[in-house]
């Protein structure tokens, strides 16, 4: 692959991430630039590291991981985007003073997997044409941790334009990515 090309993916890659950032930015308190490196580095190893998985795969599991990947994928967003809905609807007396400052590592993690199934069905694909994954998967990561990063920023912005019911919308963002991921497999098949 030449480098445009390796770009052009990674950029692709990255975009669905991206938005799942500016969901998870908008739940948070005035989220530091701290917060979004982290959250940029959790998406970014996941992404860079799912091409690779796919690419050991190789052609025996394409279709099979080929077939599944929306629906999994829809599964993981829609849940977390439901659980940020109601803890957003929650009434006065259940919701907590503020929103948190930083989320956890393991519902950034599942966030991340689920927006990077479509990377590893990349990788699957890249096997058969016999690429050297590693750079590609390194530009992929990198370029997800920068955008999650901005996505995060971007998130805080509309935080604070929307208010308190900025958890709604971030959650109603993620099943949005997820049904968009749901609707194009479909789409295609």
């Amino acid at each position: 692959m030449n480098p445009l090309s390796i770009a052009l993916l990674s950029l692709a890659m990255s975009t669905d991430a991206f938005a799942a950032a500016v969901g998870k930015g908008t739940a948070l308190e005035k989220p530091r630039w701290s917060e979004a490196l982290r959250t940029g580095l959790i998406f970014g190893v996941i992404e860079g590291l799912t091409p690779v998985a796919g690419w050991v795969l190789g052609s025996t599991a394409a279709d099979y991981v080929e077939a599944w990947d929306h629906w999994i994928a829809f599964v993981l967003l829609v849940a977390l985007g439901l659980s940020m809905v109601f803890a957003g609807l929650k009434g006065p007396e259940a919701e907590a003073p503020q929103k948190p400052s930083r989320h956890g590592f393991w519902i950034l993690a599942v966030a991340g997997f689920a927006t990077s199934i479509d990377a590893m069905v990349v990788g699957v694909g890249l096997a058969l044409l016999d690429v050297n994954i590693l750079p590609v998967a390194a530009a992929i990561g990198f370029t997800t941790f920068v955008m999650v990063t901005l996505g995060v920023m971007v998130g805080r912005a509309l935080g604070a334009a929307v208010g308190k019911r900025a958890e709604i919308l971030g959650g109603f963002l993620l099943m949005g990515i997820g049904a968009t991921i749901l609707w194009q497999h479909l789409a295609v098949g």
